[in-house]
């Protein structure tokens, strides 16, 4: 099953694009909580390259690598990349007053759609949140 969320960022595309795929800028955003944090993480951005982030609870009682390889990268529009035996997309769509990122990816069988989703859209949200107040800075 395929889930999907999105989001309108305030700002132009080339700040979204660059938030994004930056791994400075990557460990700001990448929580879906409060409690979380991306502690490390690297990108090469190409098709066949790498990507990895370290997603850790604040209070050192676990944490995880979201790691895998872009399959499709065209700068400024669209990124694809597999995770494990799942993949996903993400499109960025200017618009007027900003950039539309949809986020599109392969469901797993541990939590429910509904969960799922909602960790994602979260750290969209957080991304959101983010680029928006570095522009405002």
């Amino acid at each position: 099953m395929r889930i999907a969320v999105e989001t309108t960022v305030a700002a132009p595309i080339a700040d979204v694009w660059r938030a994004y795929t930056t791994p400075d800028d990557i460990k700001q955003w990448n929580a879906a909580s409060d409690d979380w944090h991306t502690t490390a993480a690297t990108v090469d951005l190409r098709a066949g390259g790498a990507f990895s982030s370290r997603m850790e609870a604040k209070d050192g009682s676990m944490g995880f690598d979201f790691a895998g390889t872009y399959t499709r990268v065209e700068e400024l529009r669209l990124l694809e990349y597999s995770f494990g035996d799942r993949s996903a997309q993400v499109a960025f769509t200017p618009e007027t007053g900003g950039v539309k990122v949809q986020v599109s990816f392969d469901s797993e069988d541990t939590h429910s759609v509904e969960q799922q989703r909602g960790g994602w859209q979260a750290i969209l949200d957080n991304f959101k949140r983010y680029v928006e107040a570095k522009r405002r800075s």
